[in-house]
């Protein structure tokens, strides 16, 4: 195909996905991502074309800056990105003029100069060292060992068994069993190989002599090669100041060794050939029915213990790893000292003394040591990302928190990429399972320090028919769906969890917690609680549906002012939603997971209660429903008259809740942040000692759900 007619059949497939972003149409929004997804195949199978896309690309993205189409921006900007991350002979000019229009992006608001950034750095490091970005994302997502870029990733891919059929997760299995049976590791630093020597050496490297040399090369000397192309890439990528230059002599040197001396510019004329693919390997992936709550924190603990302990530092040697039972004894913060005291009764060889008679020595005679060694851990510790915004979003955006030494001695090498695919209700269990794993890290706190948790969602509304076929032939349009959205989805939302604490008509039945994260619903029972004494009711007065309620809420208002609120209403039912349907969505997700919160919105609940309104006229008297909306900070419920009520979590049956007098609703605390903060002591004017306490008000738990654009504004 000559150049002209690529170009052409590449700008007709960039149309089309500006038409996909564009359209509202339903029948069109049913298969939303598929061009995108035909784009990027069109390129995998001729990666000659990637630098003609890269330019069409980019000329729309300028064109969408002239004309303000920001919804466009961001999906072609993730295009383009990936892209170049799998591309080779990108041109220096290209990148210069991509790094110029992320650089342009940044007097944008958020989301759109976040992600600018995000891509610009990356760019300023492939600009630098070519082929960085695939590299690092092969061996990180691969779990090859390299000591020069020890971090490794895994996808836990977590399904409802309750709405994906299974035919689906057959499906699901196949793919993932098809591309890891093609993913071996001498696969994979092959590809690691080849295009780091392409990447730098553009059309002077000879591609097919390059790749029948790897695919003939025993596994000892692909390692060799594999392990020198990561350092010369790593040592380069480490320096202040990376010269291109010193880059290309270095590979050229790995590439000519490779080869032999008739390669490249060391000598030679061999025939040059079509380059062929190299392929982006999907992330390791480990596919998961879910079974309970307790099931992530397993499988967190199971991907950290084979090498974790290995990369324990001496402070955390009182962490327990082992600790899958949830009755167990957990480990305490501060470790007890079983010495004195005293310095001078430490045994001999303890510590390197003074010489004795030395006036160090004799003011150790009565200096002490502190008998309990405190660990102060900073109050935000277990945040899930650093974000430092204003307080009153109801959902936060920000950037993920990223790689690099939370405690001395203890990196963070190791990212879980946990996707849920299901609806409403799998959201919830994930929230109850977050949940109770942060409360156990605020224990044992054995995973954070190492551990970067990232959580993704896939929304899957309507059971799937058993009609699927499950043959040996695979379509792998799911998985390149859910390898996009992880490497991509870089923009969290965090979303506010909220804990109700309910009581029960039975006394003789203990008051319960739960936690909620969509919706808490309730309804009226028909039965009702035995009561104390009898209260006749006049003949001829009609009780009317529902039951009568009193609720006492603090309102939400913008000016975070407290102002309380007590009513009493006779209602049929209400709902109370964390997060509104009616919400606009993120942009720039084709497969984008959650709908975006306006700037507007505040940490509260959406309560819709349906009142019963009552009215007389010369037929008598009767009711009417009418539905009034508030929001409120928390709430307290509970039926004034003989009615029950019940509660249902987030749509899920299984967590339904009967027999309800009252319930109390309010934002769930972070499990770290109910400590108390103590001043140190200073005299009053009196002379006097006084110690101020302050107690540190509770930090809402948030948690976080990656996007591609998180909030727009």
């Amino acid at each position: 195909m000559e150049s002209s007619d690529v170009e052409l059949d590449l700008q007709r497939s960039v149309q089309a996905v500006l038409r996909e972003l564009s359209t509202q149409a339903p029948a069109l929004q049913s298969n939303q991502g598929m061009w995108r997804w035909s784009l990027h195949k069109k390129v995998e199978r001729d990666p000659g074309k990637s630098p003609v896309l890269v330019r069409i690309l980019l000329r729309e993205l300028e064109k969408a800056e002239s004309q303000d189409l920001r919804h466009v921006i961001i999906p072609l900007l993730h295009t383009v990105m990936y892209v170049l991350t799998k591309a080779t002979g990108i041109t220096e000019e290209l990148y210069q003029r991509i790094y110029a229009f992320c650089t342009r992006l940044l007097t944008l608001p958020t989301p759109y100069c976040t992600v600018a950034l995000d891509c610009a750095i990356r760019l300023k490091t492939e600009m630098a060292v070519p082929g960085t970005l695939y590299q690092r994302m092969v061996i990180a997502e691969q779990n090859l060992t390299n000591e020069l870029y020890p971090y490794q990733e895994r996808v836990f891919l977590f399904v409802d068994p309750e709405l994906v059929s299974a035919s689906v997760c057959s499906a699901l299995l196949l793919e993932i069993e098809a591309a890891q049976a093609q993913q071996t590791p001498e696969t994979c630093m092959r590809h690691v190989v080849s295009h780091a020597l392409q990447a730098a050496l553009g059309e002077a490297c000879h591609a097919g002599a390059l790749h029948r040399k790897l695919q003939a090369s025993p596994r000892r000397t692909l390692e060799h090669y594999f392990h020198a192309v990561v350092a010369a890439l790593e040592q380069m990528a480490s320096e202040a100041s990376p010269s291109r230059e010193g880059h290309v002599e270095r590979l050229e040197e790995i590439y000519c060794s490779l080869l032999g001396p008739a390669a490249g510019r060391c000598g030679g004329d061999l025939v040059q050939e079509r380059p062929p693919s190299i392929p982006l390997p999907s992330p390791y992936i480990t596919f998961h029915l879910w079974t309970g709550e307790e099931q992530l924190w397993k499988e967190l603990v199971l991907f950290l213990r084979p090498r974790s302990q290995l990369r324990l530092s001496a402070d955390l040697e009182v962490l327990d790893l082992q600790g899958l039972r949830p009755d167990r004894e957990l480990a305490r913060v501060s470790v007890l000292s079983t010495d004195s005291g005293i310095e001078r009764d430490l045994p001999t060889g303890a510590d390197e003394l003074p010489a004795p008679g030395s006036p160090e020595m004799e003011r150790a005679g009565l200096q002490r040591k502190g008998g309990i060694k405190k660990r102060a851990w900073p109050l935000d510790f277990l945040m899930p990302g650093s974000w430092d915004g204003p307080p009153g979003l109801h959902r936060r955006t920000g950037r993920p928190s990223g790689d690099g030494e939370m405690l001395p001695g203890v990196s963070r090498l190791h990212t879980a990429r946990v996707l849920v695919l299901g609806d409403d209700r799998m959201l919830g269990r994930l929230a109850q399972a977050y949940h109770r794993l942060r409360k156990r890290e605020t224990q044992k706190f054995c995973l954070t320090p190492r551990l970067s948790l990232q959580l993704y969602y896939i929304p899957v509304l309507a059971p799937e028919p058993p009609s699927l076929d499950t043959s040996r032939t695979v379509d792998p349009f799911i998985l390149d769906v859910i390898t996009y959205y992880i490497r991509m989805g870089t923009q969290p939302i965090y979303f506010q969890i909220y804990t109700v604490k309910i009581f029960f008509s039975d006394l003789s039945q203990d008051p319960t917690e739960d936690i909620f994260l969509i919706e808490l619903k309730v309804k009226i029972q028909d039965s009702k609680f035995p009561k104390d004494g009898f209260s006749p009711r006049r003949r001829g007065v009609a009780e009317g549906p529902g039951a009568e309620l009193s609720l006492c809420y603090q309102k939400a208002l913008l000016s975070h002012r407290p102002r309380e609120v007590t009513v009493s209403l006779r209602a049929t039912g209400l709902i109370l939603k964390a997060i509104p349907a009616s919400d606009t969505e993120v942009s720039g997700s084709s497969h984008c997971p959650l709908p975006a919160a306006p700037v507007t919105d505040h940490t509260c609940l959406n309560v819709n209660v349906t009142e019963v309104v009552k009215s007389s006229n010369l037929a008598g008297k009767s009711f009417s429903t009418v539905t009034n909306t508030f929001r409120t900070n928390n709430i307290q419920i509970q039926s004034r008259d003989q009615r029950l009520l019940t509660l249902s979590l987030d749509k899920d049956d299984q967590r339904t809740f009967r027999d309800v007098v009252r319930f109390e609703v309010a934002p769930c605390p972070e499990p770290c942040s109910g400590a108390q903060k103590s001043k140190a002591p200073w005299l009053n004017l009196h002379g006097q000692q006084e110690v101020e306490a302050i107690k540190a008000k509770p930090k809402p738990l948030l948690m976080p759900i990656n996007t591609f654009s998180g909030i727009v504004q």
